[in-house]
């Protein structure tokens, strides 16, 4: 065990506040309420403890070790070698949030160019330099339409079909806020033209989702015009992967685009850290949440980035601004930089394309199976919902008891699906993979 202190320097301390031990430094503490003393076992060497852990960490299976189908939100994407490599340089490492960016030029760089890659795919006019993950981008969306009226309009309407932790966490910034939600108690397979009988002129954003949290693809136009002859904005949340396929959602008419950056080069990691993608027109940059990084010259002429439009943020307008985020994801960004770099723009298109042409064989391979149907036959990208011949969540355990990750078992989130489960395939699953899952899937189908 590392100590930080040594006996002699523990002595100095206590002696420099006027304490004689430890007990004397804690005595104002109830001793009932003073930390047990710790049931350690007995030391171990640094070898020996290496291969304890090594044990330890050999009880968990991972997409490294069988074919995975479950996404739901988080994809299992190949990531170049160098993206990583490129993380670890202590410059990038070490780097926070450029608080002084005259000496932070090259952190501020790297997300000048993070803004320009969200711009380019979205569509859109300008991108902050990140969130913590995709739920929070939709929160601080649903946040920034309500400054953009100024707080008088009071309603957002939230498709059912976005990703429950998005709405979740949405639910949590407004709790104790004015403002109410509507639309999530529609039918799981309500699209959008469900959701425009729903605007009013008290609404200030709608939230959609693309492709939405069932994988389902929407041409969201008509509801984006539905909204803006209502003066209301349309917030869309996207995955970045697709986008290298799909129209961007700039194209709908979008004032204000989020997500989750997660598959651009970004690990599954137990869930995080992840990068939170937003993006907005010019009309409405005085009000997006967190850090703006500018390109501009110095007096001899030279490039030199700078952080802009600082005047909006809570350090100088305090209550009156329109978001208290005040940090950025800054190394998953440049992840998702070096990543999308690295690929390029026909390096993206392939990777999306793989995505959508093996999911789409797999979707037609186990619908070919007795008992298993398509719950939408609508267009998709690279996730798909079926309708199993028994609960899904016994499926997926059946499925993980043959050496396989399955699907997303919708009942945890949607009553009623309980026999639905939502596939995920990538880049990273191949033909004998999906063909492996198909086969697994009949065997099991009965229990």
């Amino acid at each position: 065990m590392f100590h930080p202190h040594t006996p002699a320097d523990r002595e100095r301390m206590l002696k420099a506040i006027g304490a004689k031990s430890l007990e004397d430094l804690f005595a104002d503490v109830p001793e009932a309420y003073r930390f047990p003393k710790l049931d350690l076992p007995e030391p171990m060497t640094e070898v020996e403890v290496m291969a304890e852990l090594k044990s330890i960490a050999a009880e968990n299976d991972s997409v490294f070790d069988m074919p995975c189908f479950l996404g739901a939100g988080a994809y299992n994407h190949y990531i170049p070698a160098a993206v990583d490599n490129i993380l670890r340089r202590g410059e990038f490492f070490t780097a926070y949030t450029p608080y002084q960016p005259e000496v932070s030029q090259g952190t501020l760089q790297a997300i000048f160019e993070y803004q320009s890659h969200v711009v380019s795919l979205t569509g859109m006019d300008v991108s902050n330099a990140s969130h913590y993950d995709g739920a929070t981008a939709a929160a601080e969306a649903i946040n920034m339409a309500e400054a953009v009226h100024r707080g008088k309009r009071k309603k957002a309407v939230v498709s059912p079909a976005v990703h429950p932790h998005y709405r979740a966490t949405i639910n949590t910034y407004i709790k104790s806020a004015d403002f109410d939600i509507v639309g999530e108690d529609l039918k799981p397979e309500s699209g959008p033209d469900d959701l425009i009988p729903l605007i009013t002129q008290d609404t200030a954003v709608v939230l959609v989702q693309y492709p939405d949290f069932f994988g389902r693809v929407f041409d969201y136009t008509e509801l984006g015009r539905a909204a803006h002859e209502m003066g209301a904005l349309l917030a869309v949340a996207i995955n970045p992967t697709a986008l290298a396929l799909l129209k961007p959602p700039s194209e709908f008419g979008a004032d204000i685009v989020c997500g989750e950056g997660q598959p651009l080069g970004i690990p599954l990691s137990y869930g995080g850290p992840y990068l939170g993608i937003l993006a907005t027109k010019t009309d409405y940059v005085r009000t997006i949440a967190g850090r703006l990084v500018g390109e501009t010259t110095d007096v001899e002429g030279k490039r030199g980035y700078v952080l802009t439009l600082s005047t909006r943020e809570q350090h100088i307008r305090r209550e009156k601004a329109a978001s208290n985020i005040c940090t950025n994801q800054g190394l998953m960004a440049l992840a998702a930089t070096v990543y999308i770099s690295l690929l390029g723009k026909e390096g993206l298109r392939e990777v999306a394309n793989l995505c959508y042409q093996r999911a789409h064989y797999a979707a037609a391979e186990i619908t070919k199976l007795a008992g298993y149907e398509l719950w939408d036959k609508g267009s998709f990208f690279h996730e798909f919902v079926v309708k199993c011949p028994r609960p899904a969540q016994e499926l997926a355990t059946s499925l993980l008891e043959n050496g396989i990750l399955g699907g997303y078992a919708l009942g945890t989130d949607y009553p009623g699906m309980e026999n639905c489960m939502m596939f995920a395939v990538t880049e990273m699953n191949s033909k004998e993979e999906i063909d492996h899952l198909v086969s697994v899937l009949d065997e099991v189908r009965n229990g």
